[in-house]
C-alpha cells in the first residue's frame, strides 16, 4: 500500500493486487499521451499517482480531492514536483476560475456522486473554449449487473446513452473509447512502426474473429466544445503490458492452490469412504458376533433348566439306538 493510506474500496492506492491496478494506471497512461504541454485538472486525484505522472508531461497539474487526509498524503509525497500541485476541492464547486485549464481529466468519478449535471456544469466552466476532458466511468450493464457486484461507494452508474445525454448539451464532440482489464496475446513488431489491431474470438469458435472489443467494462470519453480539440487526439489502441505479469501470476498462484485443495479434498474423500466401509465392515463383524453370543446365552439358558439334565439320559440312549452321534 502506499504510505499509510488504507484501500478502502473508494479509492486505487498503488499496490492494491488484482484488475484495479492494470485499471487505474492504464487510464493515467493512456492520457498522459494527450497532456503534453498543457495545464491540466486531476479532479478526484486520490492518492495522487495518476497526477505526478500526468506532470511528467503537462506544462502544469492541479490534482483536486475532497477529502484532506488524501491531499495531505498527495502533497507530502508527490509534491516535489514544480509543475504540480495539490488541492482541497468539491467537483461540484471547483475552486478555479473560468477557463483555467486545457484539460480536465476525471476517472471514476461520476458514478461517486449525486448531481452529475453540476459536476459536468462546472468541468466545462474551468476548461479552455479549445480544452477537453477525459473521462471515466464503468459500464453498469457490465461492471454491475453481469457480475452481480454492488460497490457501496457508487451514487449512480450511468449507462452509455445516459452518460452521452449528460455529456451532449456540454460537449458537442466526443470520441468514445472502451477499457476491459483480461488476458490477451499480444502481437507486436522489432522494428518499425505499429499499427493496432483487435478482435475477439471465444474459445468454442476460435476460428471467426469479430471485430472490436464488444463488452467495455469501463466507458472513457474524451469530450470537447471544439472538433477542432477532438481532431486533435485522434483515435488510439492502447495496450499496457504488465512487465512482471503480477496479476497472471497471482491467478496461477490462486489456481494451482484450488488444484491442491481439490486434490486434497480428494484424498480426503477417498480416505473418508475407505474408513466408512471398513466402519461398516466392523459393524456387520459385531453383530454377527452379537447374533453368536445370543445364541449361545440362549443356549446356556436352555440347557440351565432341571427338564433338560433330566430328559438328558434318554437322548442320548435314543441317539445311540438310532445310530446317531451323541447329542446332548
Amino acid at each position: 500500500m502506499s504510505d499509510g493510506l488504507e484501500f478502502t474500496g473508494e479509492r486505487f492506492v498503488p499496490g492494491t493486487p488484482g484488475e484495479i491496478w492494470y485499471e487505474h494506471w492504464h487510464r493515467y497512461h493512456f492520457a498522459a499521451a494527450l497532456v503534453t504541454g498543457r495545464d491540466v485538472l486531476d479532479v478526484a486525484c486520490g492518492e495522487g499517482y495518476g497526477s505526478a505522472l500526468l506532470a511528467r508531461t503537462a506544462r502544469h497539474v492541479v490534482g483536486a480531492d475532497i477529502a484532506p487526509a488524501v491531499i495531505g498524503h498527495a502533497r507530502a509525497r508527490y509534491g516535489a514536483a514544480t509543475n504540480l500541485e495539490f488541492r482541497r476541492a468539491d467537483c461540484k464547486i471547483l475552486p478555479f476560475p473560468d477557463a483555467s485549464f486545457d484539460v480536465v481529466v476525471s476517472f471514476e468519478t461520476i458514478e461517486h456522486i449525486g448531481g452529475q449535471e453540476t459536476f459536468l456544469d462546472e468541468v466545462r466552466r474551468v476548461l479552455r473554449p479549445e480544452g477537453f476532458l477525459v473521462l471515466s466511468c464503468p459500464n453498469p450493464i457490465e461492471y454491475t449487473n453481469k457480475r452481480g457486484v454492488i460497490n457501496e461507494f457508487h451514487v449512480h452508474e450511468p449507462e452509455r446513452t445516459e452518460l452521452a445525454a449528460l455529456l451532449a448539451p456540454r460537449f458537442t464532440h466526443t470520441a468514445w473509447y472502451g477499457q476491459r482489464p483480461g488476458f490477451f496475446s499480444v502481437v507486436w513488431p522489432e522494428h518499425g512502426e505499429a499499427r493496432g489491431e483487435i478482435f475477439e474470438v471465444s474459445e468454442s469458435t476460435p476460428d471467426l474473429p469479430m471485430p472490436g472489443h464488444g463488452r467495455p467494462m469501463y466507458f472513457i470519453v474524451i469530450a470537447a466544445s471544439s472538433q477542432r480539440a477532438i481532431a486533435g487526439v485522434g483515435p488510439r489502441l492502447s495496450v499496457l503490458a504488465d512487465h512482471n505479469e503480477w496479476i497472471y501470476r497471482d491467478y496461477e498462484s490462486v489456481t494451482r492452490a484450488c488444484l491442491a485443495l481439490t486434490h486434497e479434498r480428494g484424498l480426503r474423500q477417498a480416505a473418508q469412504a475407505d474408513t466408512e466401509m471398513r466402519l461398516a465392515q466392523a459393524q456387520a463383524e459385531r453383530d454377527a458376533l452379537r447374533a453368536e453370543l445370543a445364541q449361545a446365552q440362549h443356549e446356556g439358558t436352555r440347557r440351565a433348566g432341571l427338564r433338560w439334565w433330566l430328559a438328558l439320559p434318554m437322548r442320548r440312549l435314543r441317539n445311540a439306538l438310532a445310530g446317531r452321534a451323541p447329542r446332548d
